[in-house]
């Protein structure tokens, strides 16, 4: 079947239509807004708040595991002068016993030219083998707690190196992502990155003016939640710094921890280890001055001040606030009361 001029003439501009369109260049993608930029720098100061998190629990594992190990080497000492001092036992009733030559003292009692003799100093070698028998069997035991005490301290030692390690690693990524953060900042103008600053002030302000008179709300609770909620409420306004704890700078556990220290509670400087503690209380049954935990694992935490508020220190760039347990990617772990 023959195509007509007009048919053909049709199919002739779809084809060089399809043609334009494999050679045209691709369009540049949008710059991203300043929004954007802006939700980004925020993502990845909360990233570096969980790597210092993270950093803070292998801290504290590293302190624990350093005074296990430093108890374990001080029993060990004694162990060893323990054995040491069996040993010489042993061997002052070994000399004893042997101190006539190659014959036992049993031989020579036994071939011995007076009876009575022998009689009268049977019970003492009794005695002296019996004594041998207990210091050996004491010998022993000293010997294998030393020898599981030893090995003791090498596991420690090596769980020590682990630690470290970890804790390393985590103050990197830290510091790597908040370097992110600032490396994106740095490509954009200068009156952009001005005008992020001042909102980003603005918004620290207003939200400082709003935490304040939300603090009020926090007088009437009582008893060392109380206390330490009232404690960490006063700290408003100050800033968020990687593993401060006071008396001006706090990261979210450094402020939780100090807040109870003031009612005699101790806890650790890390939000995973401070979950550890306490009752675990389900969201539905909080009351001011639970301890709120977000992340899994878990890397934030605050203080409940109740209507689904908490005060918390909540990442780099930021300051100690009142706001809602609506933490985004960190999702509620749980309320543990104290």
């Amino acid at each position: 079947m023959q195509l007509t001029r007009r048919s053909t003439g049709t199919a002739l501009v779809l084809v060089l239509a399809l043609i334009s369109t494999l050679f045209v260049a691709p369009q540049a993608q949008a710059a991203p807004s300043l929004a954007e930029i802006q939700a980004k720098v925020r993502a990845l100061e909360e990233d570096a708040t969980s790597a210092a998190e993270g950093a803070q629990e292998a801290k504290v594992k590293l302190a624990t595991l350093t005074k296990t190990l430093t108890g374990i080497k001080q029993k060990a000492a004694v162990q060893g002068q323990n054995v040491s001092e069996l040993s010489k036992s042993l061997g002052a009733i070994a000399i004893n016993q042997y101190k006539n030559g190659g014959l036992s003292q049993s031989l020579e009692l036994l071939f011995s030219s007076d009876p009575t003799l022998y009689l009268s100093a049977a019970g003492s070698l009794d005695a002296l083998t019996r004594r041998k028998s207990i210091q050996l069997n004491k010998f022993e035991a000293a010997e294998q707690r030393l020898n599981a005490t030893t090995l003791t301290v090498a596991d420690k030692v090596a769980l020590i190196a682990a630690a470290q390690k970890k804790y390393q690693a985590q103050a990197r990524l830290a510091q790597s992502k908040l370097a992110e953060a600032e490396k994106l900042l740095a490509q954009l103008k200068k009156e952009d990155r001005e005008r992020l600053a001042r909102l980003a002030e603005e918004q620290e302000n207003a939200d400082q003016a709003s935490s304040l008179e939300a603090a009020k709300g926090a007088q009437g609770v009582s008893g060392r939640a109380g206390v330490a909620l009232k404690y960490a409420l006063k700290q408003i306004g100050d800033r968020y710094v990687f593993g401060a704890a006071g008396l001006t700078t706090w990261d979210c556990s450094g402020l939780t921890m100090r807040a109870f220290a003031t009612s005699g509670v101790s806890l650790p400087h890390s939000s995973a280890a401070q979950f550890r503690y306490g009752k675990l209380i389900s969201r539905s049954n909080l009351k001011p001055g639970d301890l709120v935990f977000f992340g899994s694992p878990v890397s934030h935490v605050g203080i409940y001040l109740g209507g689904g508020r908490m005060v918390h220190a909540p990442r780099s760039g930021s300051r100690v606030k009142v706001a809602t347990m609506d933490m985004g990617r960190k999702k509620f772990r749980g309320g543990r009361r104290l």
